[in-house]
């Protein structure tokens, strides 16, 4: 982790207003204009395939990046290339936090869902939230999925420094446990190799470039590919 990197988000979300809705990831465009996320892709299937759901928030949804710079279209393109019949989701809005994904965990689900992967947390640190509610909703959304019998990779975000170690501690450990527990395949952490560089990352120093989002789509394909691998197998 990169400590600067950190504390130049909790200086973004302080600017932004903590009581908005605005994700770290809303930041002004050059106009002075705040920019955006796009809107999730529609949950309508786009094709008879099976699906991959990704549940996140403006690093999902690929704020101040095109359509097809994302990290989930990116994820669509080694999909395809590994010849995978399966159709990439992007269910990530910017601001979401855990409770946010939980509330539209059914719509995000809707149709042949085969794996969910969930991509939240960012938000709920950013905003100091209790980790103790962290825990709770993305065990909720595990179990949730897990009953529809879906595969869930989950994937980890770290806290920033500014609330102190033990928060530090406690979010981080949060998990890995849920990892163990619900035996669920684990992205340790989303930004790896992003995180802090700001080669990779756009000027609010927040959300990746579309080269940085190419590297998050290779943390989460490296621990998915086996994944759909073997469903194809099976089914």
């Amino acid at each position: 982790m990169n400590r600067r990197w950190w504390l130049g988000i909790a200086v973004a979300l302080s600017l932004a207003g903590c009581g908005s809705r605005s994700d770290v990831a809303e930041r002004p465009d050059a106009s002075g204009t705040a920019a955006t996320s796009p809107a999730p892709m529609s949950p309508a299937p786009h094709s008879n395939h099976p699906r991959v759901v990704i549940l996140g928030d403006s690093l999902t949804a690929g704020l101040g990046l095109r359509t097809e710079e994302s990290f989930p279209t990116v994820l669509q393109q080694d999909i395809d290339r590994a010849g995978l019949q399966y159709e990439v989701v992007n269910a990530g809005v910017s601001g979401d936090t855990s409770a946010g994904g939980l509330s539209r965990l059914d719509w995000a689900l809707d149709g042949d869902v085969r794996v969910l992967v969930v991509a939240l947390g960012g938000n709920d640190a950013l905003r100091g939230l209790p980790a103790s509610e962290l825990q709770q909703n993305l065990a909720q959304i595990i179990e949730r999925a897990q009953k529809r019998g879906i595969t869930v990779v989950l994937a980890g975000m770290e806290a920033p420094p500014n609330y102190g170690r033990d928060y530090i501690v406690s979010f981080h450990k949060i998990y890995p446990a849920l990892a163990r527990q619900y035996h669920v395949a684990f992205v340790p952490f989303l930004l790896q190799g992003v995180g802090g560089d700001p080669r990779l990352n756009q000027r609010d120093g927040i959300h990746p470039t579309a080269e940085g989002a190419r590297i998050v789509a290779d943390n989460v394909w490296t621990v998915l590919r086996p994944l759909v691998e073997g469903r194809t197998s099976r089914d």
